[in-house]
């Protein structure tokens, strides 16, 4: 359950291509199935900044409140609305309607220096 066509932070987020020159993040299925029933999430103003390895916000399940770091650095250009409402989208769909915000990025390349889907498999099954 680890799609090839993303990248990986050794935190448990993915990483995907959006529209201009923008990256789409989210928690890993890996993530939300240690963390639990996720029951509320708190995701930073669209036009913050956000510093690679940093925090951008909380996630908090019934088991615990665990940080997300930005995986690069850049502007959030989007942020996933609809999880104030329903955030165990994230459980149930964390590739998909889960996803946490868009970054403009401000360097493109720091994608490349993310996990491959094989580099994150090992880091998860070891």
């Amino acid at each position: 359950m680890i799609p090839e066509d993303l990248r990986y932070t050794a935190e448990h987020e993915w990483v995907a291509a959006a529209d201009g020159g923008a990256v789409r993040v989210g928690v890993t299925h890996f993530a939300q199935d240690a963390l639990g029933d996720i029951v509320y999430v708190q995701l930073p103003a669209v036009g913050a900044t956000v510093v690679a390895g940093e925090s951008l916000g909380e996630v908090e399940s019934t088991k615990s409140v665990s940080e997300l770091y930005a995986p690069v650095a850049g502007t959030v250009s989007a942020r996933n609305e609809a999880l104030t409402d329903t955030p165990e989208v994230i459980n149930s769909d964390p590739y998909g309607a889960g996803w946490l915000v868009e970054i403009t990025v401000s360097d493109p390349g720091a994608v490349d220096g993310l996990l491959t889907a094989a580099a994150y498999r090992g880091l998860t099954e070891s």
